[in-house]
């Protein structure tokens, strides 16, 4: 689970400790009842001499680590809590409840394989959403936005942590590292990310990113260029190099243009390079930024014509 308790807004990974801890009478209200608000709890009411309950509190434990801070555990021995047992009609030990809001949503008597284990600790964190993973990811876009982006590379670095195949929170990693003009540990990141979201359109977006900053480093004068373009309008390389140089310049809109006229005077010039360079363009902006709508409107007539 992340929290957001300090002035920063930074998220912070849950801790094991924060994850699973022992209960009794005196805390059974603030650990799962209220504790049960927004995150499930799952109370394994058990005791030392019960056999069972050696095999499975382990293997619960495990599950509930596994989930990340979707749920949390409260271990609740029952000789020395009897009047929780009492009200919730223990009779036979391991008896496991799950809570949300609180409320008791769920739970099984006796030891179960590993795998049910798993199935019902994913099913109750369900209930809960996604362990405030969203608000954190939204937390750090906003800090990205307004030019934080050293706590934004923090928090989405963090979301990681609890969940490594998040696509939103890579993306956003690879977008702090480029902010913070940190290009070899953004293309480290990317390098790293897990094949499960190797292709998501957040990823190739991050990608087209890198791409463009590589190529504007290596962009002409924009002067020399437009002087070529206006001097051979046919040269095609010049209006290619021109539109790279714009792009570099943060004339995006220019740079559009410029790649929609090559791609009309010559659409299969340099194996296509103008569509190319486009959608390397469009997969680099969000996708309903008014450039790419119009960019991409102008282009599909063109293709369709």
């Amino acid at each position: 689970m992340l929290t957001f308790g300090d002035q920063s807004g930074a998220a912070q990974p849950a801790q094991a400790a924060d994850l699973i801890k022992d209960g009794s009478e005196a805390t059974f209200m603030a650990d799962v009842i209220e504790g049960s608000a927004d995150v499930p709890v799952i109370v394994d009411f058990w005791a030392p001499w019960c056999g069972p309950c050696k095999q499975l509190g382990p293997a619960l434990e495990a599950a509930v680590t596994a989930a990340k801070g979707k749920v949390r555990m409260v271990k609740i021995n029952v000789d020395e809590s009897p009047n929780i047992s009492a009200q919730l009609r223990i009779q036979s030990i391991p008896t496991v409840y799950a809570f949300f809001q609180g409320k008791p949503v769920d739970g099984f008597q006796g030891a179960l394989p590993a795998s049910e284990l798993k199935a019902f600790v994913e099913k109750v964190g369900a209930l809960g959403g996604d362990g405030g993973l969203a608000d954190a990811i939204e937390a750090a876009e906003t800090m990205l936005t307004e030019g934080d982006a050293a706590d934004a590379l923090e928090t989405f670095a963090a979301i990681l942590e609890e969940e490594p195949e998040n696509v939103l929170a890579f993306a956003g990693l690879v977008r702090a590292h480029i902010a913070l003009d940190q290009v070899p540990q953004a293309e480290a990141a990317l390098a790293a990310v897990p094949a499960k979201i190797a292709t998501a359109k957040e990823i190739e977006a991050v990608r087209a990113q890198i791409a463009l900053i590589h190529q504007a480093a290596n962009a002409g004068p924009e002067t020399e260029l437009r002087a070529a373009v206006d001097a051979d309008p046919d040269n095609l390389q010049a209006r290619f190099d021109l539109a790279t140089a714009l792009h570099a310049s943060g004339k995006i809109e220019e740079a559009v243009e410029m790649l929609l006229d090559l791609f009309r005077r010559d659409r299969e010039w340099n194996d296509a390079a103008a569509k190319t360079q486009l959608f390397t363009i469009f997969d680099a902006l969000p996708p309903k930024d008014p450039i790419v709508l119009k960019g991409r409107r102008k282009l599909s007539s063109m293709i369709f014509v």
